[in-house]
């Protein structure tokens, strides 16, 4: 059984990065951009970043521009908005496809593990996914959840 750990993605500057980075952290997976209605969530997700981070806590950014454009930067100019507007420290990936056939392998294992309001399709920009600190996925949220709101999973896990 695939567990976050045997996952490979790209960072910003387009090099392999292993997410076994993270064995032993509960982490959060994010799909962003910087041009949506949820976008002000970057904000609460730093603020969670900011608490639990030295508990073993940590998230995942993943830009996709596959909900209408709205993230259609450069991923330098993305990394530079998030930093600028909303202060994030938390690591940062190159674009990623979260549907459809070029889905990233990584996102088509957690739509398998945990489905959402639409089945094992990503609804929309910051769809959140949960990992224990075994890689495995405990708890999916959907775009609409808060930052705030998922307060009490973190600390289940941590």
């Amino acid at each position: 059984m695939p567990k976050l750990s045997d996952f490979t993605v790209k960072t910003i500057t387009d090099e392999d990065f292993s997410l076994s980075e993270f064995d032993g952290k509960v982490t959060l997976i994010v799909n962003t951009a910087t041009k949506c209605g949820f976008t002000p969530q970057y904000e609460g997700l730093q603020t969670l970043y900011d608490l639990y981070h030295e508990k073993g806590f940590e998230i995942l950014d993943f830009p996709c521009n596959q909900f209408k454009q709205q993230a259609s930067e450069d991923i330098s100019d993305i990394n530079q908005f998030c930093q600028l507007n909303y202060n994030t420290s938390f690591h940062r990936f190159n674009k990623i496809k979260v549907n459809g056939k070029e889905t990233h392998p990584l996102y088509q294992w957690l739509k398998n593990e945990k489905k959402g309001p639409f089945g094992k399709v990503i609804e929309w920009n910051f769809a959140k996914f949960l990992v224990d600190r075994n890689g495995n996925v405990v708890e999916r949220f959907s775009s609409k959840t808060e930052p705030k709101s998922m307060v009490d999973a973190i600390e289940k896990y941590l």
